[in-house]
């Protein structure tokens, strides 16, 4: 299979996932395609795995035309990493390359506070987020001195939506809407 036909069955099983009745099994059945798509490591597209000495890259792999979900290709350069942060929808991570860590927070008293170890993500790995199960976190590349490219499928267009970044001392929640890194489509 190319590239192509490989982000396309993903993209299907996706969408038959959106038929299934709660979030749980949404989840459930998306986790499963992302250990498939991520269980390979020959098909993103070079211009979607291209890292930025800057900041973290967010490629858009696809958007389903009706915003009910969005894949992306998150490449990280050597020690880069975002701050605290919440999503509003449910995602789906998968490690393809590299290694990652993803460390959880709960807001206490307006005050994110770790909840739990830190998570090492190597590639095949999945790991799950959303507001009823825990959607907060903060994810740094597991390396000083290579890339690292997580695969993310949120339940929106998540280039679009409004969510939060929050100050790590003060827990002083900051909206804004994260676009993407490029406007190159695969």
């Amino acid at each position: 299979m190319n590239e192509r036909q490989w982000l396309s069955s993903f993209v299907t099983a996706v969408e038959d996932a959106l038929r299934a009745r709660g979030e749980v099994a949404i989840l459930g059945e998306c986790t499963s395609a992302m250990r498939g798509l991520v269980a390979r490591d020959d098909w993103l597209p070079p211009s979607m795995a291209i890292a930025d000495p800057s900041r973290y890259q967010q490629h858009l792999l696809y958007a389903d035309p009706g915003d009910r979900f969005s894949l992306v290709s998150f490449v990280w350069g050597p020690g880069q990493s975002t701050p605290i942060h919440d999503h509003t929808v449910w995602g789906v991570i998968g490690m393809l390359r590299g290694s990652e860590y993803s460390q959880g927070f709960t807001v206490r008293e307006g005050i994110p506070l770790p909840s739990g170890p830190e998570i090492r993500l190597e590639p095949g790995d999945v790991e799950t987020v959303s507001p009823t199960i825990g959607d907060i976190h903060k994810v740094r590349n597991a390396y000083a001195d290579r890339t690292s490219i997580s695969i993310h499928l949120y339940g929106g267009n998540i280039g679009k939506i409004s969510r939060h970044v929050f100050d790590a001392t003060t827990g002083a929640a900051k909206p804004f809407i994260s676009g993407y890194s490029s406007t190159l489509q695969p």
